[in-house]
């Protein structure tokens, strides 16, 4: 099926208080950890590591891909931050859910919020979509996974119900229990739709590897710095399409678009170049903000969920302190 521009989002009256209040409480749950662990961030707050890359926009791509980004070939700078996504900072070998996030410098437009943009970021995880299909339940269960355990069980039986409450512990635990290998050997994804130019699109970012290293969870980030000290490591960055509403739905970010409706096709690389660690490089990345709406309109991101994101990461922002 070839990409559509007839997409659509449903924005709904309210949406704007909602996502303020979701700020607010992100903000709140944000001090506490701040209070146990320092300034951070309110989820994504362990980093593993910051590298220094490039990234390429490739040459002779459809005219459907030719936009934002991806117009014109070219090369660029990037920073990489590799995360884990509790707020907390517990061992690498836990089970969560792990973040592959890139700035890209260099491009410049109409910036998605408001003004010129002069870069573009990117932030993956290593699942093809969310948990859950709603703001409203996708923000209650990170607010509850920030608290803690006890605070989790009870906004899932106070949700849910007790017999849902075990449905839903059952398929997170599946979730944050997901196998992972590494940072290299991985693919990670956008999990849910953005523009690209007046097209939609969802990301992957396919491994650079395949030779996985049996101890790399007592350390991620050692783990993909052992590799990347011996030589460049290069990641294909691919973008599949919007389809039609059946198939490649924009606001249910629960479902995986299907690759025999919507191949992926291969935009740019990331080449994370052979490097050694360093820590004064790693607290600027660290310090630095990741954000899904940090970049050019066109490819703003797209849906419920995004939408609500806007608000919760510049509260996560400006909560740093």
């Amino acid at each position: 099926m070839n990409p559509s521009t007839e997409w659509q989002e449903n924005v709904t009256a309210g949406e704007e208080d909602r996502f303020a209040a979701y700020a607010r409480a992100f903000a709140d749950a944000q001090q506490r950890k701040n209070r146990k662990y320092g300034p951070g961030r309110a989820l994504h707050r362990k980093q593993g590591a910051a590298l220094r890359a490039q990234f390429e926009a490739l040459p002779d791509l459809p005219a459907y891909a030719r936009h934002g980004l991806f117009a014109t070939a070219a090369r660029y700078t990037a920073w990489v931050r590799l995360s884990n996504g509790s707020g907390d900072k517990k061992a690498d070998g836990r089970p969560d859910i792990r973040g592959f996030s890139f700035k890209v410098f260099g491009p410049s437009g109409p910036a998605a919020l408001s003004g010129t943009a002069t870069t573009q970021d990117f932030l993956l995880i290593n699942h093809p979509t969310f948990a859950l299909p709603s703001a409203d339940e996708f923000v209650g269960l990170a607010l509850a996974v920030i608290a803690g355990p006890g605070r989790l069980l009870r906004y899932l039986v106070g949700r849910y119900g007790f017999i849902g409450a075990l449905r839903k512990m059952k398929q997170l635990a599946s979730t944050f229990g997901k196998p992972f290998s590494g940072f290299a050997t991985e693919p990670f994804y956008s999990a849910a739709p953005f523009a690209c130019g007046p097209f939609a699109a969802r990301a992957r970012l396919l491994p650079a590897s395949h030779d996985k290293n049996p101890q790399a969870s007592n350390d991620w980030g050692a783990d993909f710095h052992q590799r990347v000290a011996q030589e460049p490591l290069q990641f294909d960055f691919q973008l599949q399409f919007f389809v039609d509403e059946a198939h490649t739905p924009i606001e249910n970010p629960t479902v995986d678009w299907p690759e025999h409706v919507s191949p992926y096709l291969t935009v740019g690389r990331l080449t994370v170049v052979q490097q050694a660690a360093d820590p004064a490089f790693a607290n600027e990345v660290d310090a630095a903000h990741f954000d899904i709406w940090g970049g050019l309109a066109a490819h703003r991101p797209l849906g419920e969920i995004m939408r609500a994101r806007k608000a919760t990461y510049y509260a996560s922002q400006t909560g740093r302190t």
